[in-house]
């Protein structure tokens, strides 16, 4: 089993279809022009690749990073290395350098596959890429710095068909890296079994055909679409800058190649749909939205009924880089049947397990689970920590016992994985989610979750999103409720932030969740992840609340 051997099926089965599409250049009156490859010339490009890299000396167990940029390369390039049996490490280059050394420093790549400027900084911070022995550049050298051929020299001019290697469903296959998100970044071990797993699980439950146009807003989701034998068409947007996104380059790229499916973090199609609605834009074309990353709002489900076609629907799969999909929901169910709920706190529904998947909601524990046995499962309602199990989940962090230990949960046979999230089950066994564990605010009073709490003060007109931290000390910890306002609404001056507030506590005193929150205050923008720009770091505004309530011990009323 090796996930590579997708590629060469659907180029015999769709040899002229195209595969890939780049945005390339636009002439003067802004207009875009496009490159492409179809499934028979990708696969022929990766051929190419990996007889050159096995000519370099790369070869199957090879751990290679991969740092290039959303391109018809970057598609090309790893699926040679799964032919190769070599092993891609993918790190998001927007986690921060201090991040992404020390990611690069744990998993000791043997080979870099690369841009120029990662090329430079290998050669500053040289500790870090020790364990490299073969480099590749991808594009030209600069400066004279010896960063070992291009990608172009090493391209085989024989486009001879590799023998695709012999992979076990236990194999390594990759190495993806989480954001960090809670935590420091670590690098979660793929086998081919699970990559298997996914693509089989995700093209069935979603309906998505051979043939159809996808949209990936997250890069390595386009690997997904060549596997299920879909073009992709990769967009024209910063992939780590998702919620800055150009809707009018989206919108133009859906309507030029009439995408059918799109999977992007929520913090796209904010903008996306704000834009249409905006504009009296529809996007009759597409069958399906997929969006994850974070919890998706009431308001962009909604805006898509105004956008989309009768027939097409939105998704919010849950999951995570070490388990997904783990549920999913669509957008009609949570409008007609969870939405209401959501504001009144009953947390996120992310709807039911997918087949396969087994969820259990366990008592919150924050120490490691060496055994199932050492489980209590809660009943139906019962918040509690998340835990998943099936075919898609991963068992193990790369070169990360003791990160491994505290996430999995061995059970004859059997790996649970832990979330990190609590959520309880509903009557119906669909799983609503409540927010990240390492996030509750524990008090004298009991412990609050960020996601119900959250969603009282949220629902104010003025206010974008909200954010519950505590500062002090477990278990007596002080809730506050820190608040992102919309674009211009931001309170001036005494009166109108006392104003706000108080609307705000008036808000909250109506729910026993929030009734005993008395300090708010006002941050210009959240700091959130890289990857999805919709996970708010809580960790970073709990500091700035902290410091903003030693400035003033009495405080009550903050702006």
């Amino acid at each position: 089993m090796n996930i590579a051997s997708y590629l060469p099926e659907n180029a015999r089965k769709n040899p002229f279809q195209r595969a890939v599409i780049f945005p390339q250049a636009r002439d003067s009156q802004g207009r875009v022009s496009y490159t492409h490859l179809t499934f028979r010339q990708l696969n022929e490009e990766t051929d190419r690749y990996a007889h050159g890299f096995t000519g370099l000396g790369i070869k199957k167990g090879t751990k290679v990073l991969l740092m290039v940029r959303p391109s018809l390369e970057f598609i090309a390039l790893t699926f040679a290395l799964f032919k190769m049996g070599a092993i891609p490490i993918l790190i998001d280059p927007g986690m921060g350098i201090s991040n992404l050394l020390n990611c690069i420093a744990s998993v000791e790549p043997e080979a870099l596959v690369a841009i120029p400027l990662v090329h430079m900084a290998r050669l500053i911070y040289r500790k870090y890429f020790r364990s490299v022995r073969y480099s590749v550049t991808i594009g030209s050298k600069r400066f004279g710095l010896p960063t070992g051929p291009t990608i172009h020299e090493i391209r085989s001019p024989d486009a001879r068909p590799f023998e695709i290697v012999e992979t076990s469903g236990t194999d390594m296959a990759a190495i993806l890296f989480t954001t960090g998100s809670t935590g420091s970044p670590k690098g979660v071990v793929y086998l081919h079994a699970m990559f298997d797993a996914q693509v089989k699980l995700i093209q069935k439950h979603y309906g998505i055909q051979e043939g159809e146009i996808d949209l990936p807003g997250f890069p390595l989701f386009a690997l997904f679409s060549t596997a299920m034998g879909m073009t992709c068409v990769i967009p024209d947007m910063d992939p780590t800058k998702p919620a800055q996104v150009d809707p009018v380059k989206i919108v133009e790229a859906i309507e030029n190649h009439g995408v059918t499916n799109s999977f992007g973090s929520p913090a796209i199609w904010n903008r996306v749909t704000e834009y249409c609605l905006k504009e009296g834009i529809r996007l009759p074309s597409l069958k399906r939205i997929l969006m994850a990353g974070a919890p998706v709002s009431g308001t962009i489900l909604d805006r898509f009924t105004k956008i989309l076609a009768d027939d097409a629907n939105t998704y919010t799969p849950y999951g995570a880089t070490e388990s997904l999909p783990v549920c999913s929901i669509s957008g009609r169910e949570v409008l007609l049947e969870t939405e209401a709920r959501s504001r009144e706190g009953a947390g996120t529904c992310v709807g039911s397990p997918l087949p396969g998947i087994s969820v259990r909601i366990i008592e919150i524990r924050d120490e490691a689970i060496p055994t199932w046995d050492g489980v209590r499962e809660l009943t139906k309602g019962q918040i509690g920590e998340i835990v998943a199990c099936g075919p898609v989940i991963t068992h193990e962090y790369y070169n990360r016992k003791e990160a491994t230990a505290l996430a999995k949960i061995r059970d004859r046979g059997k790996v649970w994985h832990r979330m990190g999230d609590v959520g309880y089950l509903d009557e119906q066994g669909r799983l609503w989610f409540c927010g990240r564990m390492a996030h509750r605010v524990i008090t004298q009073k009991g412990t609050m979750f960020t996601i119900p709490c959250e969603a009282i003060f949220n629902q104010h007109p003025d206010v974008f999103r909200t954010a519950l931290v505590g500062i002090g000390k477990k278990p007596d910890q002080q809730p506050i409720i820190i608040v992102e306002p919309r674009k211009g609404k931001k309170p001036e001056g005494e009166a109108d932030t006392k104003r706000f507030i108080a609307e705000l506590q008036g808000l909250g005193h109506r729910s026993p969740l929030t009734r005993d929150i008395e300090i708010f205050l006002f941050h210009p923008a959240f700091p959130v992840d890289i990857r999805h720009n919709a996970k708010i770091f809580r960790e970073k505004l709990a500091v700035w609340a902290e410091k903003q309530v030693l400035k003033q011990p009495i405080l009550k009323l903050v702006h």
